[in-house]
């Protein structure tokens, strides 16, 4: 995977702000769970009001035309992040979805060129940390390893390999559909966590 890696992230720079702000979509809906998961059992955030500014996204890629004030979208995401002062494993997590969003969010207010690569970085990290709590390994090597070979980490990878394929391809209103549907991925967020089975 490593050898294609310095590719992926070429591919997805050279992607027009449309095509990456979709990417950054899809990503985001993966994210979502985890956030939602955070709401649900701590009782802070709002899932539906970070659902709707991400509903707000996929209109304005749907629709060019669409005016929608994201400056004022960004100051309610701000209010949608966890307590600063919660580190849980669970607020960290959420609190990526709010800056993975926000650095979308971005680039619809103007030049925001590195957003993209942040918010891939940015779900691959919180499949890392999990991994990392998880296995419980302390050798840094071997941890290291452990990471790159695990299957969620593969997941992961696989998912932002097959979100940039289908942005490279047609992105018109049914090829957005199937990505916001792809991104959703059954409901199950990028660290395999999603509804009751």
């Amino acid at each position: 995977m490593s050898q294609s890696s310095g590719g992926f992230f070429q591919r997805l720079q050279a992607l027009s702000p449309r095509r990456q702000q979709a990417f950054m979509a899809a990503l985001c809906e993966r994210l979502l769970p985890n956030y939602a998961l955070y709401a649900e059992t701590t009782g802070h955030g709002d899932v539906k009001g970070l659902r709707a500014v991400l509903d707000l996204v996929w209109e304005r890629l749907a629709v060019k035309e669409a005016r929608i004030d994201f400056e004022r979208q960004a100051e309610k995401l701000a209010e949608l992040e966890p307590p600063a002062e919660d580190d849980s494993f669970g607020a960290r997590r959420a609190l990526e979805a709010v800056v993975a969003i926000s650095a979308l969010l971005d680039t619809l207010q103007g030049e925001a060129p590195e957003a993209v690569l942040e918010v891939s970085r940015t779900s691959r990290g919180g499949v890392r940390a999990f991994i990392e709590l998880t296995e419980g390994e302390e050798d840094g090597e071997r941890l290291a390893a452990l990471v790159r070979e695990h299957p969620l980490m593969a997941d992961e990878n696989d998912f932002q390999d097959a979100v940039l394929e289908a942005v490279e391809g047609e992105l018109d209103r049914d090829g957005l559909k199937a990505l916001r549907r792809l991104g959703r991925n059954e409901g199950v967020s990028n660290l395999g966590l999603g509804p009751e089975e």
